[in-house]
């Protein structure tokens, strides 16, 4: 049987060792194996910076597996490629100031809408990683679109049990013509009122219904779910200034590899608290 391994995508770059020092503590917390992954055009360049890398990880992490590998081509469909089989991978990001190392020319916008499994995105800017100094901010947060994002609500709760952290799950959502107010304890009369007052349950809803059958599978997780009428983008990145992590699924129309994330995802990608995942779903 082959064992569960995380990728990590590096270059040497400041960003991208901020990237595998976050891949290695999420492979030895989940017990799989470390892929460190360089991208380049001669293989005979990634012979040091692959070196540093494995040496990093090993004085950090002595009883870690870790293999390393040199791969020649572009960086995100190399990626794409070793994601199908991976737990997790790992990249790293400037943030809202460009995109640096292996990651110029967006390659992390560009592996959030190709990825083929769950990838995390480290921003080098985020002031809070894995070694972060508050007790605080531990949870896990999943941000939810709709009840379709099963596979992010599993991932989700999978990192929650592994963690031995509290699931945060947050539902943010604006519809035109609608009043900004919850519905009001008087009951509905007129055909409008009763159709906004059935739209406000329906999305209310939304959080129990993406973890239904789930919850069960996992006793030992908290969850604190809520629902909240802004914004998705705006809200999601706010809340990311009290998590570990941050949880969004990406949905693909016909189940295609390519494209550009959607504008929640964009938004988490230079604007987050914490690392991102994104799990592609249906």
């Amino acid at each position: 049987m082959t064992q569960q391994h995380v990728v990590a995508g590096v270059d040497g770059s400041l960003v991208s060792i901020r990237a595998l020092d976050q891949a290695a503590s999420e492979a030895a917390r989940c017990g799989a194996v470390l892929r460190v992954l360089y991208a380049v055009p001669d293989r005979d360049e990634a012979g040091p910076v692959l070196a540093s890398a494995a040496a990093r990880v090993r004085e950090r992490h002595p009883h870690l597996p870790v293999e390393t590998h040199a791969v020649e081509g572009d960086a995100v469909r190399a990626l794409a490629r070793e994601s199908a089989d991976a737990v997790l991978t790992v990249v790293g990001t400037r943030g809202l100031g460009g995109l640096a190392g292996f990651v110029l020319g967006a390659v992390s916008t560009r592996l959030a809408a190709r990825t083929r499994g769950p990838l995390m995105v480290v921003r080098g800017d985020c002031p809070r990683g894995d070694h972060s100094d508050d007790d605080r901010c531990r949870d896990v947060l999943l941000g939810l679109a709709d009840d379709t994002d099963t596979e992010a609500a599993d991932y989700a709760l999978r990192e929650a049990e592994t963690r031995g952290a509290r699931l945060r799950v947050l539902h943010s959502w604006t519809h035109r013509h609608t009043t900004p107010e919850p519905p009001s304890p008087i009951p509905a009369t007129s055909p409008g009122q009763r159709r906004q007052a059935a739209l406000y349950r329906a999305e209310e809803a939304v959080p129990r219904f993406a973890l239904a059958g789930m919850r069960e599978l996992h006793p030992g997780v908290e969850v604190e779910a809520r629902t909240v009428r802004t914004a998705p983008a705006h809200a999601l990145v706010e809340a990311t200034r009290d998590a570990a992590v941050v949880v969004v699924g990406s949905h693909r129309p016909g189940g295609r590899h390519g494209g550009h994330p959607g504008p929640v995802t964009h938004a988490l990608l230079h604007g987050a608290h914490c690392p991102v995942v994104i799990v592609p779903g249906g």
